[in-house]
């Protein structure tokens, strides 16, 4: 038996509903804007999570190769331009930079992605490897977790500096600047989906891509609580060492 569509309103707040798994509810990071984390623990997220952070544009680039829509590609565009940087204008990207100086990380090492750890690694291949391979819509659609963004980034700007004077308060711009441009990406983001997905159906399906987006934003905290609040990093009970992979081609 086929199902009744949910309407616009009622699918945006079935997609609103999902912020309840968004990542700031993980301890690692509630740890982080209660003040409860330690300077590795800190450092060891922003390292991390620059991997994240440079993938972004591959994601987004991958979603217009497969866009025909000419006017999408024109507004989506922005996002690469937003992390990349557009020529003589710095970007996210080495706004993050940045930040991993502000917590005394040394911007050769973070460049070398040698502290990231293989199940964010994962995480974030996963990522872009769906956005490769999907279909622009759903690719796009899988950027949502964007309507959780502003209140993350609001909550370390509230917060770090409260809580962790060591930081420079330099490193913040990223999240200050992410404030006003996460909110223009939703709003693109969200039309693109109350467009596409008009069956019950697809819109169960959307629910399940966007739920797989806080599986990998979830799960490259998991990696990290291993490693910075357990102390069981891969390999523990072998090696000190941190033997793991650096990023190959498979």
């Amino acid at each position: 038996m086929q199902r009744t569509a949910l309407t616009p309103a009622d699918f945006e707040q079935a997609l609103l509903a999902k912020g309840a798994y968004y990542h700031i509810h993980h301890p690692f990071h509630v740890a982080m804007y209660e003040g409860r984390a330690s300077r590795e623990q800190i450092q060891g997220w922003v390292a991390n999570r620059f991997y994240y952070q440079v993938n972004i544009p591959l994601k987004d680039a991958a979603i217009l190769a497969n866009c025909p829509d000419r006017d999408t590609r024109r507004e989506w565009v922005q996002r690469i331009l937003d992390h990349d940087g557009a020529p003589g204008e710095e970007g996210g990207i080495e706004a993050w930079l940045r930040l991993a100086e502000a917590v005394g990380l040394d911007r050769e090492q973070v460049l070398s992605q040698e502290l990231v750890l293989p199940g964010v690694r994962f995480a974030v291949d996963a990522y872009v490897n769906f956005a490769r391979r999907a279909n622009w819509q759903e690719a796009a659609s899988s950027s949502l977790t964007e309507l959780f963004a502003p209140q993350i980034h609001q909550s370390r700007l509230d917060s770090w500096p409260q809580h962790y004077s060591w930081i420079d308060p330099a490193g913040y711009d990223y999240f200050r600047t992410r404030l006003k441009q996460a909110r223009r990406d939703v709003e693109h983001g969200l039309r693109i989906t109350l467009a596409h997905y008009t069956t019950f159906e697809a819109q169960q399906r959307m629910l399940n891509i966007l739920q797989f987006k806080l599986d990998v934003l979830w799960t490259m905290l998991d990696a990290m609580s291993m490693a910075y609040e357990l102390k069981r990093p891969p390999y523990h009970s072998v090696t000190d060492a941190n033997v793991w992979h650096r990023g190959i081609t498979l």
